[in-house]
């Protein structure tokens, strides 16, 4: 198992590279950030942008993986977005993972003026953006026509330096989503939330892990070809009060099938407002003790 964490963008650069070069420090398999324009609990907070902040890490970084957790269609067209990849993928010298996923209906959904698309519509467009980018980072240059995506000799080089392309983590729990998993994914993301809200973030992990297991086998794919992130922050569990806590928690998903654990830097005054002492120990001393 490994054990990444998440960055907000909330700080200017000056500040915000030392968590950068911090995480990296301490140990951490991958950091991450959320790629949107605002995020409702913390829409009146500064907030920067994901590509950006990922070039800059790159550079004040040298070993820890870097990503998006997640980007989505809301406001990303794949063509511009494929070229910011490849570019990042150079920057930090073959250490980027796309993290997608189809969005919500927040205030990225409505930013470009637009009513925010029902759910067929989304899963939609996400189905046609994911097989879009695919093409675009793997191929020198691509012409497709989609329902909502379509490039005209978009060229990608000078090529990304992880081949074919760095590797697609997609956040999905339905049907239509586990198959974009089973045709893109080198991972699977899930925040442990369901429809249901009297159900656990346990149970809605094992469930949904079931159906990943049962989408994989229809595609004849083995699952150990795709990892399994666990992001933590946005539930009710709370591993980050304390070591003991967290190993419990940790030990719990490994069981399960868990395979990456990614845990929020302490931000405060939002819902990520934790020890910053307790989660360095943890980010050090945490695994080791599973």
């Amino acid at each position: 198992m490994r054990l990444s964490t998440v960055v907000l963008p909330l700080e200017r650069w000056s500040k915000s590279k030392e968590k950068w070069r911090r995480a990296e420090e301490l140990g951490f398999s991958a950091a991450y950030t959320y790629d949107h324009l605002s995020w409702r609990r913390l829409e009146d907070r500064p907030w920067l942008g994901a590509i950006p902040t990922l070039s800059a890490a790159a550079l004040a970084t040298s070993t820890i993986r870097l990503g998006t957790l997640v980007t989505t269609p809301n406001f990303r067209h794949p063509v511009p977005l494929a070229k910011d990849l490849l570019s990042l993928d150079d920057l930090s010298n073959g250490r980027l993972t796309v993290g997608v996923g189809a969005g919500a209906r927040g205030s990225d959904a409505r930013v470009l003026g637009n009513d925010p698309w029902l759910a067929q519509e989304r899963m939609d467009r996400f189905v046609n953006f994911v097989e879009l980018l695919d093409h675009l980072l793997e191929q020198p240059v691509t012409s497709h026509r989609g329902s909502f995506y379509s490039a005209s000799d978009a060229r990608m080089l000078p090529g990304t330096v992880q081949q074919p392309r760095p590797p697609f983590f997609v956040a999905a729990a339905g049907k239509r989503g586990l198959e974009v998993v089973t045709r893109f994914g080198q991972g699977w993301v899930t925040i442990g939330r369901s429809s249901n809200a009297q159900e656990s973030c346990y149970d809605a992990v094992s469930s949904q892990l079931n159906r990943l297991r049962s989408a994989l086998d229809e595609a004849d794919r083995p699952l150990d070809s795709i990892e399994r992130l666990l992001l933590d922050g946005l539930n009710d569990e709370q591993p980050l009060v304390s070591l003991d806590a967290f190993v419990d928690w940790a030990g719990r998903y490994q069981s399960l099938g868990i395979t990456e654990l990614v845990i929020h830097w302490p931000e405060p005054n939002s819902l990520f407002d934790f020890d910053v002492a307790t989660f360095e120990k943890i980010a050090t001393e945490g695994l080791a003790q599973l």
